[in-house]
């Protein structure tokens, strides 16, 4: 009996069998077919993957911008509020390594007043050189400017006001706001809230509207002045070169702060919020990677009828000296074939979507008249999408693997076949 020619595994005829068998005739329209959906299956699930892990992405990475550019990194409350003892403490807070700013604070809940409405606001007062000197309120003003903020004596007058609560209350640049504090002093008439009329030197917008509808910017001595704080503040915010070193820095931070102070950061503050989006995000990677899966597994049911219609094809392969292992190579880069052309599609699907989605997200916009990301609902101005090579990596490998293994049982089904068997009722 002749012996088997060895050939070279994945050699130049088997893949040229490959492609001849995925570029079926029409009498086998069936297998096409479903070589087509199993292509476009991968596909979709792929880019979907891309997109939904690269959006989450950018909105961890914008809200994490937003929330610590617009917040401190680490807060440092009790210990020397006061005047007399409070620059000395600051000096040495910012001789800390890695500290960028230490900037004392008041930060106190208010009701504000225009001519169109009332709301609640929160105002922070600062030093005027320490607003300066944050970059996302200073670069982020739309209208007027913050050249009168704290100047005179007292400080002045002149407030900036998030953009979106002067359009709520009516404010534009120039006008009056007034704001009543809520800790009230005792008269005569009893005790009663005092409220003061500002100058609105400015609006800013930083693009989180949680921020914009909220915040008003006051020079520190007035804020002192309208909340009864003397000449304290109420606590001191610290930046610093890397957020994630705030754990890490907390004793240092105590150490310069002195005794009675207690000092915490973001990660505690903002646990839950950050806590739910990875969670969200690693769920929704689970869902999506199980729907990649599911997209590969088409791809048996084209091999399958694609083993059983060239069953003739396979006899006539294996009587000329193909091996048990070409027959598998072949039915396999068949499979794999499909599985290597949807995932790259749908990466390039994927990647030109995130890298365009705020022309697409404006183009339909356009289209419809309907804004679909309302900014109020979802804290963020614009659909963020960030992508991450690491983790597209990962996608392509996983889709990659479903398509390979779910390509290998009927490849190794084609491989086992008898071809006595199946030239028998040829």
């Amino acid at each position: 009996m002749r012996e088997a020619v060895r050939a070279i595994p994945f050699g130049a005829w088997e893949r040229a069998i490959a492609i001849r068998y995925l570029l079926t005739k029409r009498s086998h329209g069936g297998v096409a077919l479903i070589s087509v959906i199993s292509f476009a299956a991968i596909a979709l699930a792929v880019g979907a993957l891309v997109i939904t892990m690269s959006v989450m992405n950018g909105f961890r990475s914008e809200l994490s911008a937003k929330i610590l550019g617009f917040n401190g990194h680490a807060y440092v409350v009790g210990g020397a509020m006061s005047a007399q003892d409070r620059e000395a403490m600051v000096r040495r807070i910012r001789a800390v390594p890695g500290v960028v700013q230490a900037i004392p604070l008041i930060e106190s809940q208010a009701l504000v007043q225009g001519p169109a409405a009332a709301a609640g606001a929160v105002v922070r007062g600062i030093d005027p050189a320490d607003l300066r000197a944050t970059p996302i309120i200073s670069r982020n003003i739309k209208a007027g400017s913050a050249k009168g903020f704290g100047l005179g004596e007292d400080g002045g007058d002149v407030v900036l006001v998030g953009q979106k609560l002067a359009e709520n209350l009516g404010l534009n640049v120039g006008d009056p706001i007034g704001v009543i504090s809520p800790t009230g002093g005792a008269t005569a008439f009893g005790t009663l809230p005092p409220s003061k009329s500002y100058t609105i030197g400015g609006l800013f917008s930083v693009g989180m509207s949680e921020y914009d509808q909220t915040f008003i910017y006051m020079p520190l001595t007035q804020a002192q002045l309208l909340f009864g704080r003397d000449q304290a503040v109420d606590f001191i915010e610290v930046k610093l070169d890397d957020p994630d070193k705030a754990p890490g820095l907390k004793a240092a931070l105590a150490a310069a702060a002195g005794p009675g102070s207690v000092v915490t950061d973001w990660t505690e503050r903002n646990r839950a919020y950050f806590g739910a989006l990875n969670v969200e995000r690693n769920v929704m990677r689970l869902i999506f990677m199980f729907i990649v899966a599911l997209a590969a597994l088409n791809i048996i049911s084209g091999l399958v009828m694609l083993v059983k219609n060239k069953g003739r094809d396979i006899a006539i392969l294996r009587t000329m000296g193909a091996s048990r292992g070409s027959i598998l190579r072949i039915f396999f880069m068949s499979g794999a074939t499909i599985g290597l052309l949807g995932t790259l599609s749908g990466l390039i699907f994927g990647l030109v979507f995130c890298l365009n989605i705020e022309a697409i997200q404006r183009f339909i916009e356009w289209v419809t008249g309907v804004q679909i990301f309302n900014a109020d609902v979802y804290f963020l101005s614009h659909v963020p999408a960030k992508v991450d090579w690491m983790e597209v990596a990962g996608v392509s490998v996983w889709a990659l693997a479903a398509a390979f293994l779910f390509t290998l049982l009927p490849a190794w089904r084609a491989s086992r076949l008898d071809p006595v068997e199946a030239l028998r009722y040829e």
